[in-house]
């Protein structure tokens, strides 16, 4: 029997002038549309900076991670600085050994 996957939902909230992007479930091929539309609506309010919140996030695979790539060359091409919070540990690591972490600030 499959194990069932946790759908990927993700929602945007503006604090100050900072644009909070909360997901949860896996991040996955599945979750691009999601990721690629909440992305858009919160570059759309031109905020000087973009908070991930992995807080909710279960599992990431290695198209996630590259979903995560895409967003952070949006971003830079914006000159709009990325933010994560809410790593696990094991995460943490990877966006070490990927070198997200030099161009991304993890909190």
């Amino acid at each position: 029997m499959a194990e069932k996957k946790a759908a990927f939902t993700a929602e945007t909230k503006l604090e100050e002038e900072t644009a909070v992007i909360l997901m949860h479930g896996e991040i996955n091929q599945d979750a691009d549309a999601a990721l690629t539309a909440v992305y858009a609506a919160a570059a759309q309010v031109q905020p000087t900076a973009i908070t991930l919140d992995f807080g909710g996030v279960d599992y990431i695979n290695s198209t996630g991670i590259a979903l995560i790539v895409g967003l952070l060359a949006k971003s830079r091409a914006a000159h709009i600085p990325l933010t994560a919070v809410g790593l696990s540990d094991h995460y943490r690591e990877i966006f070490t050994i990927t070198r997200l972490s030099d161009f991304i600030e993890i909190q």
